[in-house]
């Protein structure tokens, strides 16, 4: 899958508010980080 500089754009801006919305409700960026990692191990333990 090629993604194009347009996509990569939005994919960014969705990651930004994503992240900004995050602050909002109070979730530290090491929050987000152990979330992230989490899934991430959840995900390849299906495999």
């Amino acid at each position: 899958m090629v993604i194009t500089e347009k996509e990569m754009d939005v994919v960014d801006q969705e990651w930004m508010e994503l992240i900004l919305e995050a602050r909002k409700i109070g979730l530290s960026i090491e929050d987000v980080r152990n979330f992230l990692t989490q899934d991430e191990l959840k995900s390849s333990a299906t495999y």
